[in-house]
């Protein structure tokens, strides 16, 4: 049994596959005839609910995944899309995550937008507080793009806070780790694009604000970093080590400051990595510190990931876990897979989409679920192609959109949070999406929260004895919505 399974059950690992199976043998479409095959279920699925009973204790460990881009819509998708890897119709499969016992609605609009970002997004759901669009780590006092509303309108993650409690975190992501989602973790600044410090305009160097990379070194004391975002961390014309010949890849630093040598040099036992094999070497037991960056931006879809040079993110979530739980006060862990809103916004293969039942008025056909904008809108002659006679199985497969843009959106629909362990009954209902955060902090004992008389004795250190509490996991799998249409 893999380190992840043992410490959460096999949902942990599962729900990253999104794949898992149920115990009990699928329905034929003979057994869904029948009015006792629906009653017999619903009973069953009745006397679950009614045993169900919450878990009051803290938490001493918590997992957030999120899924960017993963709206009610998408989950469909994948849940029809698994049913039918499977031999099956689809619609009836169930994915891991929605095994998860407690479901809640969150709104995502940010505090200057109906239809969010990320950077708003995260801020809320990591920080507590909703923010204006395109802004991390601040509150929505602060202006996008004017650096001197930075300071004083900070907000702080409860990855941040559950570091000063004792506990150790991690970060573990397929997007560059400078990004909106998990750099609400850590950065406050008012432009999330302000990757490195050649992005910064003149005028916020000259007030004194730094950029996202350099706060992630300097900010809070994270012990695993798991990603891409290389070019952003080394010297202008540093090559880099996967693409030596490119240039570029290479850094981009204009300060001449090497982060990554920063970072190994203000910590002990700590690693760096930048590839499978180096990671896969990694010792867990004597690895107080992990940093390992993939890519020189992004890391490469699933689809088109060369599994002998580039971890999964079931192998970065594996070993952050495993060098993480060794804390006997806890840890808190934040997995975000940024594929399922990049992918969509260029291509989106096309399987587990069928063909709805009638043509549309121009007497072509189109899929149930579909795009409401992005690159795969197509009129020619004026008429759409024929969604049929396309190779909508391959990978580079666009799917057709009803609006023209370069890259698809972020949807402003609610987006689920499914959850499970201590305190997960607290999800519940609609709700701001800022809530997950107080939940999360509430949960584990974390400011503003940390006061309760369940709650451990506060502590600095990482490696604190702690106090010997019952293991216990709080998993929560949130989504954000991209502009996705069921029909």
């Amino acid at each position: 049994m893999s380190s992840v399974q043992h410490l959460a059950t096999a949902g942990l690992c599962v729900y990253l596959c999104l794949a898992v199976r149920l115990a009990a043998a699928p329905a034929s479409l003979e057994d869904e005839k029948a009015p006792a095959y629906w009653n017999q279920r619903a009973r069953r699925t009745l006397e679950s609910a009614l045993s169900l009973a919450p878990v009051t204790r803290r938490a001493k460990n918590i997992i957030l995944f999120l899924g960017d881009g993963m709206g009610v819509s998408t989950v469909s998708a994948a849940r029809i899309y698994k049913g039918q890897l499977e031999g099956r119709p689809g619609e009836d499969s169930r994915l891991a995550m929605e095994t998860f016992p407690y479901v809640a609605l969150a709104k995502t609009y940010n505090v200057d937008r109906q239809v969010p970002d990320s950077a708003g997004t995260g801020t809320a759901y990591l920080c507590g507080v909703k923010a204006n669009a395109k802004t991390l780590g601040v509150s929505a006092a602060a202006a996008y793009g004017k650096c001197n509303t930075t300071w004083g309108n900070e907000v702080y993650s409860v990855l941040h806070r559950a570091k000063l409690s004792g506990k150790s975190v991690g970060i573990v992501t397929t997007t560059r780790v400078q990004h909106a989602s998990p750099g609400a973790a850590y950065a406050h600044v008012v432009n999330r694009e302000w990757y490195s410090d050649a992005d910064l305009p003149k005028e916020a160097t000259r007030q004194g604000c730094k950029d996202i990379a350099y706060q992630l070194v300097h900010n809070t004391d994270i012990n695993v970093i798991l990603g891409g975002g290389r070019m952003y961390m080394t010297p202008r014309r540093t090559p880099d080590p996967e693409y030596p010949t490119d240039p570029k890849q290479s850094g981009m630093r204009k300060d001449g400051l090497d982060l990554v040598e920063r970072w190994l040099n203000a910590k002990q036992g700590a690693r760096y990595v930048w590839d499978k094999k180096g990671l896969d070497a990694v010792d867990e037991n004597s690895t107080d510190y992990l940093l390992g960056l993939f890519e020189p931006k992004d890391m490469k879809y699933e689809l088109n990931r060369d599994a002998g040079t580039d971890p999964s993110i079931v192998e970065m979530t594996e070993k952050a876990v495993r060098i993480l739980r060794r804390n006997p006060r806890g840890f808190f862990l934040f997995v975000e897979d940024e594929s399922y809103g990049h992918a969509r916004s260029s291509v989106e293969p096309g399987g587990g989409l069928c063909l709805a039942p009638k043509k549309a008025e121009d007497k072509r056909p189109y899929t149930s679920i579909l795009y409401g904008n992005g690159p795969g809108y197509a009129i020619a002659n004026g008429s759409r192609p024929d969604v049929s006679s396309l190779p909508i199985e391959d990978k580079d497969y666009r799917q057709q959109a009803a609006v023209p843009l370069d890259t698809e959106t972020h949807a402003g629909e609610d987006v689920a949070i499914m959850a499970k362990g201590p305190m997960a009954h607290l999800f519940h209902g609609v709700q701001e999406q800022n809530y997950v955060a107080h939940v999360l902090a509430y949960a584990g004992c974390l400011e503003p929260y940390h006061a309760g008389p369940e709650c451990p004795a506060p502590s600095c250190r990482s490696g604190s004895p702690g106090l010997g509490q019952p293991p216990s996991l709080l998993l929560l799998a949130l989504g954000a919505a991209s502009l996705l249409l069921r029909m």
